[in-house]
């Protein structure tokens, strides 16, 4: 009999994107399926309070929730430790396996697994951010050695405006990035509606897109040793093994 995987995914309260992409995403996997915890999340700067959103302790207390599901990995579908530097990632891992026995992982620090799978030192940055919260993200990546000064941005601030960002927008966004022939592109926001148009793109433009929501959920099978090849429709990343 085929083990049953549940996925756990670490959901901002105000995010409408992710948690249909994601279950879309999983539905051609007959033995996985994905549930969901959420924390506030109101909007997306560099303000104290803006910043006091992503404190450990609100989000472990969604990861405890998510273990009562005896769910097998926790996974944050977010773009914080983007801005906030990605020690705290790393930290909130170590924290939610302390604290629940349960491994975890985020959408960013999948995305730096793909790119290094990908040899990648270039990565162009759609986002719907504020200037200093892109400039942080960019300044974030140079100390990885990758470079994000390819990017667009649309200076939107709050964050349930960000799933309200047209499929033409992003598409438009994406083929300006494709054309000044950027290495891998990223839609760097779990709350964009941009996981379905990645194929499209990939085809249109030549060119490997890393979707944030669709990032953790790969590398969450991968970690579960479920082969994420089967999942068809939603781009190169997929086809990667970490």
């Amino acid at each position: 009999m085929t083990k049953r995987i549940r996925l756990g995914i670490l959901t901002p309260s105000s995010n409408t994107s992710l948690e249909p992409l994601s279950q879309a995403i999983v539905a051609q996997l007959p033995n996985v399926s994905v549930h969901f915890s959420r924390f506030t999340v109101l909007k997306i700067s560099l303000e104290e309070d803006a910043l006091q959103q992503f404190q450990n302790e609100a989000i472990l207390e969604a990861a405890r929730l998510l273990a009562d599901a005896n769910v097998d990995i926790i996974g944050w579908s977010g773009t914080s430790s983007g801005w906030l530097g990605f020690s705290t990632d790393e930290e909130l891992c170590g924290n939610i396996a302390a604290e629940t026995g349960i491994p975890a992982t985020t959408s960013v620090l999948a995305l730096n697994k793909a790119l290094k799978v990908l040899s990648a030192t270039e990565l162009g940055l759609v986002t719907p951010y504020m200037d200093n919260v892109q400039e942080a993200i960019i300044k974030t990546y140079q100390t990885i050695g990758v470079d994000c000064g390819k990017e667009r941005h649309l200076q939107l601030s709050k964050n349930s405006s960000f799933a309200d960002v047209a499929e033409r927008t992003l598409d438009e966004m994406v083929a300006d990035l494709a054309s000044r022939q950027v290495q891998v592109i990223s839609t760097f926001c779990t709350n964009l509606r941009a996981a379905q148009r990645v194929e499209y793109w990939e085809k249109a433009h030549n060119v490997t897109v890393l979707d944030t929501v669709s990032t953790v959920i790969w590398n969450m099978l991968l970690m579960c040793e479920v082969d994420p090849s089967a999942v068809q429709g939603w781009g190169r990343l997929f086809e990667l093994r970490g």
